[in-house]
């Protein structure tokens, strides 16, 4: 793959599950846990891994405080059987711009892998000075954790050698100033002028053979987008209805119970004969409002959270799908260029030949001999150093285009994996995500059930006299 840092590869030898597990529940066996299953059913485009990496980030401490550099540090941890790391239980701490700089290297090494995202850096905690409360920071370290969890499941990036050292080495910055040094990438960057460029000439531009196989998975990322954008919209809405924290809004039912239970209890205190009962129910009523209130922050919350996180990871996708296209719109660019350089040096070749008719003279050629003639570069002579220089062009242009055809053709052969890596991704993460608001919810009605099941005796028992 492109990137690829050949000494990190070459003693892999490649084994692929055909339904891979990720629970990172490592498995007993001779060769160690991990991915780890027969190859007969596998196909050339299907992900392969090696082995199995846990990940973890844990510990949030803030480091020079008092200071105006103060600043978090995390503690990273991970255990792994792959041949690359040292040790099978490594860590380390680091801070978010190591974070960054580990995102940032993998893009630009691995530009065909879907990297995920990080949470964002520009939040209002920054602007409001209160980016060191912990309510922040353990935000800020699960945003992390599932930042890693998601390059762990990865089989190409989980073996980078920049992944090994953020987890192993004691000189991470000695090791950032080599890797920017002595990138593994052996092509060198595009200046900011190509970048310019070649957006303005593909700002319209479309691929003009479109492959189904990738128009269907655009087409399957807009529909699993579209779906993420609702499921967000929709929870939102239960969540600020529940207990949105403003209880002037009128539609926090959070506050709504807790204002039921202290009418009821004013109701005790009018009707001296059944006070204690009244008492009670305005009791359980303040409970389930607390419930309400606790399951908003434990599941809601971390769902709605866990939800754009995914949608961001999928922004990834879409990315390198993208990315993809424009590979194959370099290939087409390049063809249809090299087919008008030869049309041009043929035609040329066909005036000097006397056979200028048969060359299919266009309106364009026309006027660009007429310019020729009024120039007086119209004779056979500078025609013939005009052929040469084509000649070379075209020669350089055929090469062009043939590693543009072969670059087009390995990026899809490595967007199809993608794919499918992405697709395992997605689908483990729907079921933790899931499973984890349908515990929450599952503890929520149980409790409040045990919490009415024990005042429905006292209510029944209530008898108002006439």
């Amino acid at each position: 793959m492109l990137g690829d840092d050949e000494d990190v590869f070459d003693s892999v030898t490649w084994e692929s599950p055909n339904a891979p597990s990720y629970d990172n529940t490592p498995q007993d066996g001779p060769s160690g846990p991990g991915f780890r299953q027969s190859t007969d059913t596998d196909g050339p485009n299907d992900p392969k891994w090696e082995g199995y990496l846990i990940t973890s980030v844990s510990d949030p401490v803030k480091e020079l405080a008092e200071t105006k550099d103060a600043y978090v540090s995390y503690l990273v941890s991970a255990q792994t059987n792959l041949r690359i790391f040292s040790t099978q239980n490594v860590s380390s701490r680091r801070r978010f711009q190591d974070f960054v700089f580990l995102r940032e290297n993998l893009v630009r090494d691995f530009p065909a892998c879907v990297v995920p995202a990080l949470p964002d850096k520009h939040r209002l905690e920054y602007i409001t000075g209160d980016r060191f409360s912990p309510e922040f920071m353990e935000r800020r370290r699960l945003d992390l954790h599932r930042f890693l969890q998601r390059l762990a499941r990865h089989p190409t990036l989980q073996r980078s050698t920049l992944v090994r050292a953020f987890f192993e080495s004691t000189e991470w910055h000695v090791h950032m100033h080599q890797h920017m040094a002595h990138p593994p990438g052996l092509e060198p960057s595009p200046g900011i002028i190509d970048n310019i460029s070649d957006t303005l000439l593909n700002a319209f531009a479309r691929v003009r053979k479109p492959d189904d196989r990738f128009l269907s998975m655009r087409e399957s990322v807009d529909q699993f987008e579209e779906g993420l954008v609702l499921s967000e919209r929709l929870w939102s809405r239960v969540r600020n209805r529940t207990s949105d924290g403003n209880p002037e809004s009128g539609e926090d039912l959070t506050a709504d119970y807790h204002d039921l239970a202290v009418a009821v209890q004013g109701l005790g205190f009018l009707e001296s004969g059944i006070t204690d009962p009244l008492n009670h129910f305005s009791n359980t009523l303040l409970e389930f409002s607390a419930l309400l209130r606790h399951t908003t922050q434990t599941t809601t919350d971390p769902f709605l959270v866990h939800l754009h996180s995914l949608l961001t990871y999928s922004h990834a996708n879409r990315a390198v799908l993208k990315l993809r296209d424009q590979k194959q719109l370099d290939f087409e660019e390049l063809s249809d260029y090299l087919s008008g350089v030869t049309s041009e040096r043929d035609r040329l070749a066909a005036i000097i030949s006397g056979h200028a008719g048969s060359s299919g003279l266009g309106l364009g050629s026309y006027l660009k001999d007429r310019v020729d003639a009024l120039r007086g570069a119209d004779d056979d002579r500078s025609r013939v150093e005009k052929m040469r220089k084509l000649d070379i062009k075209i020669k350089e242009l055929q090469d062009a285009v043939t590693t543009a055809h072969e670059t087009s053709d390995a990026f899809s052969d490595e967007t199809l994996r993608e794919q499918a890596i992405f697709q395992y991704a997605k689908e483990a993460e729907m079921k933790e995500m899931l499973g984890n608001l349908a515990d929450g919810q599952i503890e929520f009605y149980k409790s409040a059930m045990e919490e009415f099941e024990r005042i429905i005796p006292m209510v029944q028992r209530i008898r108002v006299h006439p």
